[in-house]
This record gives C-alpha cells, sequence and structure tokens, in this order.
C-alpha cells in the first residue's frame, strides 16, 4: 500500500493475536477512554465556534423490561414508580441548558435525531409524546421533517406507543429479535416467544414508518448454520428497510459474563470461527436477496428510502446527547456523564442524573487532538463498505492518509483486508468481516491505555 511512516496503535503480531472479535467501534473513543473533566469546562464555551447548521440529536432513555444476557448498554431493568418521569423533567432541565447554551441564531439546526437506550418504548405513550416534545419544544428539532430513529423491543412495541412515534415523525423503527428461535432466545438470557415478536412486526408494518430495521445476532450457543439461516429468513419473511447482523460478545459484568462457561478463556478460536462461519453465511443469504451491505454489521434493502448518515458515520461531530447513557461531541471534546454496565452503578448514576438541576458544564469526557480527529474519521470511513475517499483526507487535514497511517494501512493491506482503487480506500470483503480487529488496530496508544486502566463497575 504505501511505505511511508507512521504511528499504529498496535502491533501486527498482538492484533492478530487478539483475534477477530475485539471491538465493536461504533464510537471512537469508547466511553471507557472517559474521565472526570476536572474543569468542568461549560457548555457555552464548548459550543461557541462550533458548526451548528447540522446538529444530531440523540436522547437516551436507560430503561429496559428486561436486560438481555449479552447487553452491556447503559440501562436499568424496570423503574420504580415515579422514576421515568423525573427522568423526563430531567432530561426536560437538560435540554433547556443545552438549548441555552448553543446561542441564538438562523444557523442551529438539526438534522437527525434518535431515541434509543435502554428501551425508549419502555415509556408509556404519553412519555413518549413529553420526549418528543421536548426534542421539538426545548431543543428546536423538526421531527417531522429530519430522520429520526427509534429503538423498540418486541414486547413493547405495542400500537399506542407506535401511533405516536408514528404520528411524531419517526421514519425508523429499530426492533432487537436477536433470534426467532426460541431456544437461542434463551440460551442468550432473551426470552420471547416466537409468535409476540411476529405479533409485535405486524404493529409495526400497520404504524407505516418508512423503514423497519431487524437486529438479529449470530454466535449463540446452540445456534447452527441452518437455525441462523431459518432466523434470517423469518426476517425477511416482513421484507425489512435494514438488517443489522451482531456477532455476539460475552462482555465483563453481563449476564452471560456471569453464567456461560465460555466467558472464561481470552479468546475462543473455535467460537471466533463459528462467527466468521455464521457471518459469511448471513452476509452471503442477504447479497443474494437484494440487500447491500454497508458495514459489517448494515444491510440495506435496495430500494429501501434513503435515511441520511448511517452506523459509524452519524457520530460525526455536532451530535447533542440529551440523557444520562448520551455521548455530546464538539469538535475538541466528547463528553457525557459516568459511565457503568453494572445494575448497581447503573442505578447510582440514574438518580444522580434525576437530583441534577444544573446541566450547564460538561462533566466527564475526552479531549480531541488532531491525532485523534484523524484516527476517528479513518475510523468511521474504512468502517464504512464505501470506504474513505482519499481527496477528502486531504482536504480535511491537508495530507494524505498514508502521511499519517502509513505503517497501520501497510498492515491492513498485507492481510488482504484493505485495497486502493479510485481515489478510495476500502476494505475487501475479508477486512469487513473482520472489522472488529480492524478498528482496533487503528486506536491511539493514549486511547489503549485508558481503556485498559478503565476501573469497571
Amino acid at each position: 500500500m504505501t511505505t511511508a511512516p507512521a504511528t499504529t496503535a498496535t502491533t501486527p503480531s498482538a492484533a492478530e493475536a487478539a483475534g477477530p472479535y475485539q471491538h465493536y467501534v461504533y464510537a471512537y473513543p469508547h466511553k471507557s477512554a472517559y474521565r472526570q473533566l476536572p474543569e468542568r469546562p461549560t457548555l457555552t464555551s464548548l459550543w461557541a465556534a462550533e458548526d451548528k447548521s447540522a446538529l444530531s440529536l440523540y436522547l437516551h432513555i436507560p430503561f429496559c423490561e428486561v436486560r438481555c444476557g449479552f447487553c452491556n448498554l447503559f440501562t436499568r431493568i424496570g423503574a420504580p414508580e415515579g422514576l421515568t418521569g423525573a427522568y423526563l423533567d430531567a432530561l426536560e432541565r437538560q435540554a433547556g441548558a443545552v438549548r441555552e447554551a448553543l446561542g441564538e441564531g438562523e444557523d442551529i439546526r438539526f438534522a437527525t435525531a434518535a431515541f434509543g437506550g435502554g428501551t425508549p418504548t419502555f415509556l408509556t405513550a404519553p412519555e413518549l409524546e413529553r420526549v418528543c416534545d421536548i426534542a421539538e419544544s426545548r431543543m428546536g428539532a423538526r421531527l417531522d421533517a429530519i430522520p429520526l430513529s427509534v429503538e423498540a423491543s418486541p414486547a413493547t412495541a405495542t400500537a399506542d406507543r407506535l401511533a405516536v412515534l408514528a404520528d411524531r415523525g419517526a421514519t425508523r423503527l429499530s426492533l432487537g429479535v436477536q433470534s426467532f428461535v426460541e431456544a437461542e432466545a434463551r440460551a442468550a438470557v432473551r426470552p420471547q416467544r416466537r409468535a409476540d415478536v411476529e405479533a409485535a412486526l405486524a404493529r409495526i408494518r400497520e404504524a407505516r414508518i418508512p423503514v423497519l430495521n431487524i437486529d438479529l445476532i449470530y454466535g449463540i450457543d446452540g445456534q447452527t448454520e441452518e437455525t441462523w439461516l431459518h432466523s434470517l429468513d423469518a426476517a425477511l419473511a416482513w421484507a425489512p428497510e435494514e438488517l443489522y447482523l451482531y456477532p455476539l460478545y460475552v462482555r465483563p459484568l453481563t449476564g452471560l459474563d456471569r453464567h456461560r462457561a465460555a466467558s472464561g478463556p481470552a479468546r475462543d478460536p473455535a467460537w471466533d470461527a463459528q462467527r466468521l462461519r455464521l457471518y459469511r453465511a448471513g452476509r452471503d443469504h442477504l447479497l443474494a436477496r437484494g440487500y447491500t451491505q454497508q458495514s459489517m454489521r448494515m444491510f440495506r434493502r435496495a430500494d429501501a428510502p434513503p435515511q441520511g448518515a448511517d452506523d459509524y458515520a452519524c457520530q460525526t461531530d455536532g451530535m447533542i446527547g440529551l440523557g444520562c447513557g448520551a455521548r455530546s461531541y464538539t469538535s475538541a471534546l466528547h463528553y457525557s456523564f459516568d459511565y457503568a454496565v453494572g445494575m448497581h452503578a447503573i442505578r447510582g448514576i440514574i438518580d444522580d442524573y434525576v437530583a441534577t438541576e444544573d446541566f450547564t458544564r460538561a462533566e466527564v469526557g475526552h479531549r480531541m487532538d488532531a491525532d485523534e480527529a484523524r484516527r476517528r474519521h479513518l475510523l468511521q470511513s474504512l468502517l464504512q463498505a464505501e470506504g474513505l475517499a482519499e481527496s477528502d483526507y486531504q482536504a480535511r487535514f491537508g495530507q494524505a492518509p498514508a502521511e499519517d497511517f502509513g505503517s497501520a494501512l501497510d498492515v491492513l493491506a498485507d492481510r488482504g483486508w484493505l485495497a486502493a482503487a479510485d481515489g478510495r480506500l476500502r476494505l475487501t470483503p475479508e477486512g469487513l468481516a473482520h472489522s472488529d480487529a480492524v478498528g482496533p488496530l487503528l486506536f491511539s496508544p493514549a486511547v489503549r491505555a485508558a481503556m485498559a486502566a478503565y476501573e469497571r463497575k
């Protein structure tokens, strides 16, 4: 690829030893690299010089009816009486503070919005109305005029909730199914009946939300290629506009980590091989049925309506995150609230958030210097199937990608994971299959060290 000198975050031999499933890089750097900000900068100062003409808005709802065994997201099971209402009160206070910090002017516009979690549809229909009101009235986002994506579970995708979302402009509904095989769902500690999943899908289609996404997981105990393709075909029967295929991970402090013997070894080559085999079978199955591959995980029906920025690309500067598990991104700082996976710690953070009156300062975050900005742009681009336009990188950073990351790009090319053509750097099909190893190869030493030093809670 190139012989230009550049730095990389790890050695080829170390990356090879770690295997294909290291980190799902949906945001860089990961929140485990965030730390308390002793200066507690004001939001007004952080946003003063930022481009606010195409902001992204994310509202985080940290509640679920059940916590799946594989889940390491920031969420709690259930909510005692009054907690969801108190949480929305805090969300409204935060929205007011953030909107004031953005300042006034016609150049402040939102281009996309998303409600995630947790499970946003854990809230009642009136509470979802209130979330939409906060986004529109407090933040100034026109939900009926921009792409709005909402996450849901089969049990909470009820007709009244879906009606609210459809009426308020939702353009995409993402349903976490994981498997249509009940035994596999139980093995993933996500007990659900196939009939309930199908009923939820019928309600979503009846609500006429333009884009349906179905999440599925491969690598579950007892799963075979036959049962995996069975789940894919069950999903395809609903002609979803999008499908996300996730490899199963066993993360620390999750239910599977506590209960599954396979979580013991740092790496299981047989399990790696099984997941790669199932990934390839699923990929080929979808490509043969009119879907295009957008990233390792994301597949879109060829005739699906566009939804704006996808996947990694949505994690751009100009992200406004509201809620105790949401991230916000300026060009110089990524910030949020404290991060945890364990139930006890999550409940404490939620309680602290609900009690907060002053949301005018950033509390926890990671400073983004010029090197981190380059890495992030490279990661976001390479992990998409369309790859990195070298001219875009040159225009943004003043030099070619090879001048900054030549040795790392050489490693990827030598493995057959990266190719250059028509002015773009793209992962090959095998490179896309190894996206969860490609990403960590490009982490900076500082981020890698911060993640390693993070004290889990």
